[in-house]
């Protein structure tokens, strides 16, 4: 909102400030007394002060976090606090950026919110979404907080979610954090720890490599200081499990730590076995260097466990002191992840990859030898934090991004055979070159997973749809709106190739300006001014799979909404099943980079799948000529028992209104269907009327009439644009007695 935007116009805006001074002053008290919030920076939040209006809601808050004495079970994992004090409305700003007067109501007594909170001294929400509307109506309304829903949304259901069995994904990340609370006490007591380690060296395999220092004196022999990552690394390095459990469960003796060793250590990216030290030869490194990986250490576990504004601040601070030193580059994002892994995001080269490529996240690099300093890896953490919210986002937290990571295969280095993922930085002179993932078995995606994610069909439906995609290589999903086409294409991409592999499924909108050129090949400006011959995506496709004998899908949304036939060219002809062999193959437009003309076949192993909406007026009937080509499958409206047990089960929807909600949209399919200017195909498909998230409890009669309102109706009036009262009735069918 800018200065000049009428107050008609302005949307209703709620603000939860901070109100300690100096890290530990609160000011709560004075300003409830003196009817006042003021800004104690006078650098800082000055435009966000003087965007609050007169009549905005505001509350004082304190965010921390907390392991124990919670309304639910936290599993001995910590949770994020946010304690409001004081709530009020806004009467007068006075413009500078500093203070704003308040009519204060004092909360009595201090009320706390759970998961969904905010570090900053100045959080502005808006109710966007059923978490900040929950928040606002805790705060300002009395209204009791959804805690099920919050332990169950995607954030948040790996740790404290209601249906997570004992063996948890990431089990190991509570003996992580354990062992990093216990190590930090070893800070000023590091011969203890050294002694500790050399003990177990003489026992256990792969700890030779701290043997090989070479002291100041000239002298060569064992560690004699040791920062709390390289101890962390131990067991974090590129050896068997086994080997790495006997060394955990040592050192978690030497710690006391009481956690039990984890059976799994998914998720969790190691150190190069040939360069584990983030430090440098005593003869060679700077006396503070391992005093300053103890304080970026400390600092970390204070941030992640404080959510203290002030704890940011000596966290950057901590950070970029250490960062860049010799022996200390990516890895030191590898091991805050190490220490709180729920907290901190790890950049090993894996996960780099993931980031910019999968989740179009640019990492700023203004920290030394082109690496992000702390401000660049904070704008990227709290990017993530707020998608990790999204009930579609690729992925949850951390861990879960690490996972992905692993299992993630750019689609740019796929096609070349043999590259390692884990040469970063080669040319650096750090000691660590780079970090690599622990190695693990790609799980296979199946039938079974499609309907573990929510799909609707029976499983012979989807074996069914699966055999004649592998027959015919081509196949289009069709049918009303709302009926999870572009959902499903990409999920039977997954279990054809019989792994979530998304560097072998492309995914393509097609649109009336689509062309050959874009799709096959075709003249695009390079960097030097001229134009350069450049394959599309089918073309790459077809070389990677040239190359590749599992199977390569390209998914088309929409693919009516271009002119199919217009962008596939020549190579329209060979997607027929029986035309994908060298012998068919068929020289293309456009030559080959280097001007040679090399006749083109796709191979058997490249798969079609496209969607098509039938209930779209405005589109062209799809030519024969590909239809021919292509297998069809029919998705209708799927309200049945596996639909009726997902709206229990995971949305949390009403048990008792689930069929009034399947009765309603049945008839009103049934009126459309036997209206002659529509049919079945302009049905009203099942994710209308499917949550995306868990609903809070009691709203899921709020929850209909909002989809009625906002989805369902303006799709009817575009239905009946020439009968307007025939959409209003059936509007108010859907909603009668509701």
């Amino acid at each position: 909102m800018t200065d000049r935007e009428p107050e008609s116009t302005r949307r209703h805006v709620s603000w939860f400030v901070g109100a300690f001074y100096n890290g530990t002053d609160d000011q709560t008290q004075r300003f409830v007394a003196e009817g006042i919030w003021e800004n104690g920076y006078t650098d800082r939040y000055l435009d966000l002060v003087r965007s609050m209006r007169p009549g905005d809601r505001i509350a004082i808050k304190s965010s921390y976090v907390r392991k124990n004495d919670l309304p639910f079970d936290s599993r001995g994992l910590s949770v994020s606090v946010m304690a409001v004090k004081a709530v009020g409305v806004v009467s007068e700003n006075m413009g500078d950026g500093r203070l704003i007067k308040v009519n204060w109501e004092k909360q009595q007594p201090i009320r706390e919110w759970y998961f969904y909170t905010n570090r900053g001294t100045i959080w502005r929400v808006l109710p966007e979404d059923w978490m900040s509307e929950g928040l606002i109506a805790f705060a300002f309304d009395g209204k009791a907080q959804d805690i099920d829903r919050f332990r169950n949304a995607p954030n948040w259901r790996e740790r404290f979610g209601a249906a997570v069995s004992e063996e948890r994904r990431f089990g190991w990340t509570k003996f992580y954090e354990v062992m990093a609370d216990k190590l930090l006490l070893f800070r000023d007591k590091r011969p203890a720890l050294i002694d500790g380690i050399q003990e177990i060296s003489k026992r256990v395999e792969g700890l030779g490599h701290l043997g090989d220092d070479q002291y100041v004196d000239g002298g060569i022999g064992f560690v004699r200081d040791i920062c709390p990552f390289t101890t962390m690394g131990l067991f974090n390095r590129g050896t068997t499990e086994s080997n790495r459990k006997i060394i955990a469960t040592d050192l978690a003796r030497i710690l006391e730590v009481d956690e039990p060793i984890p059976n799994s250590f998914e998720g969790i990216p190691i150190l190069n076995n040939q360069n584990s030290w983030f430090f440098g030869f005593e003869k060679d490194r700077q006396a503070d260097h391992i005093d300053a990986l103890w304080d970026v250490f400390a600092a970390c576990i204070k941030f992640a466990d404080t959510e203290d504004e002030d704890a940011r601040k000596e966290f950057i601070k901590t950070f970029d002191n250490a960062n860049g030193r010799r022996g200390v580059g990516w890895n030191l994002t590898v091991g805050l992840y190490w220490v709180r892994p729920w907290s901190f995001l790890s950049l090993d080269n894996v996960s780099r990859a993931y980031i910019t490529e999968r989740l179009g996240i640019t990492i700023g690099l203004n920290g030394p030898k082109k690496r992000c300093n702390a401000i660049d890896y904070l704008a990227v953490m709290d990017i993530l934090g707020a998608r990790f919210k999204e009930t579609s986002y690729p992925v949850h937290s951390f861990p879960d991004l690490s996972v992905e990571a692993f299992e993630y295969k750019s689609p740019a280095t796929s096609l070349s055979l043999g590259k390692e993922r884990n040469d970063a930085d080669q040319n650096s002179d750090d000691l660590i070159p780079g970090v690599a993932p622990d190695p693990a078995v790609i799980a296979p995606y199946t039938v079974e997973d499609i309907l573990a994610e929510g799909c609707f069909l029976e499983p012979a439906g989807i074996l069914q749809i699966l055999d004649r995609l592998r027959e015919k290589k081509n196949l289009i999903l069709q049918g009303p709106p709302g009926t999870g086409k572009t959902w499903l294409a990409k999920r039977l991409a997954f279990a054809l190739i019989g792994q979530r592999d998304e560097s072998k499924v492309r995914v393509v909108q097609f649109h009336p300006n689509l062309s050959y050129e874009d799709f096959v090949r075709g003249w695009r400006p390079s960097g030097d001014g001229k134009l350069a011959l450049v394959d599309g995506v089918f073309m790459e496709v077809i070389k990677a799979a040239s190359k590749d004998s599992s199977a390569h899908v390209v998914v088309i949304e929409e693919i009516n909404r271009g002119n199919p036939a217009q962008i596939f060219g020549e190579l329209l002809t060979l997607l027929e099943a029986g035309k994908r062999s060298p012998r068919d193959a068929l020289e293309l437009c456009y030559p080959d980079p280097d001007g040679v003309h090399r006749a083109v076949h796709i191979p058997k192993n490249v798969y079609v799948v496209g969607t098509m909406n039938i209930a779209d007026r405005s589109l062209a009937l799809v030519d024969l000529a590909l239809r021919r080509r292509f297998a069809f499958y029919d998705l209708k409206p799927n309200l049945a028992d596996s639909w009726r047990s997902w709206m229990v089960r995971r949305c949390n929807v009403d048990p008792i209104l689930v069929p009034e909600i399947e009765r309603r949209i049945a008839a009103l399919n049934g009126h459309i269907a036997a209206d002659a200017r529509l049919g079945e195909q302009f049905c009203i498909g099942h994710s209308y009327v499917t949550p995306s998230d868990p609903l809070e409890n009691g709203g899921t009669q709020k929850w209909f009439r909002q989809v009625v309102a906002t989805e369902i109706g303006p799709l009817l009036r575009e239905y009946w644009f020439d009968a307007p009262d025939e959409s209003r009735k059936a509007c108010e069918r859907l909603l009668q007695g509701w």
